[in-house]
């Protein structure tokens, strides 16, 4: 039936062009496009989890960086090409906005590299951010001043002690309710 030396992943790879060449024969037999390994990710799936399900089956046929450093500086790169880009076409540009697209793609593959779900890392940060926010909403009030009375020093000194209180915290702020 099977070749038993295979590795886990010449299984997996195997498994994926017998699926492929499937779905290709499906397509052929019913006239339309022939269907490929990333076609059946739905569009309408949230860009986060789809780029992790893209970049997921295409690490699966082999199409990955061998290393985590090599991920790593491909979002560097990623990154730099969105600095060229708002510095030569400008903040509102298509340029900017595919490098940005671009940008989130790759931090999507060091997510998957680093076995992060990056939906969930997400709402951990978001979390975060509101954690540390509301502190230094808080100290703002306690001033007696408003936000836009004052300067983004005293801002940012707000938030490094908003940073500090809630250092402590970590990861146990974490909820499965979102």
């Amino acid at each position: 039936m099977g070749n038993a030396s295979l590795t886990p992943q010449q299984v997996k790879q195997q498994w994926e062009e017998i699926k492929a060449q499937e779905r290709k024969a499906e397509r052929q037999d019913a006239g339309g496009p022939e269907k490929t390994l990333l076609s059946g990710v739905p569009r309408s799936m949230p860009s986060l989890l789809r780029a992790y399900e893209l970049s997921t089956r295409a690490a699966q046929v082999g199409f990955d960086w061998p290393r985590t450093e090599d991920v790593l500086d491909k979002a560097d790169e990623e990154m730099r090409e969105l600095r060229d880009a708002v510095r030569t076409m400008g903040h509102n540009s298509p340029e900017a906005e595919e490098e940005f697209g671009d940008v989130l793609f790759s931090l999507v593959n060091v997510a998957r590299k680093l076995g992060i779900e990056p939906e969930a890392a997400l709402r951990i940060a978001n979390d975060k951010f509101q954690r540390r926010f509301d502190d230094v909403e808080r100290q703002v009030v306690a001033s007696g001043k408003k936000f836009r009375d004052m300067t983004l020093d005293e801002l940012e000194a707000k938030w490094q002690i908003a940073k500090t209180k809630n250092q402590h915290e970590g990861t146990k702020g974490r909820t499965d309710e979102g």
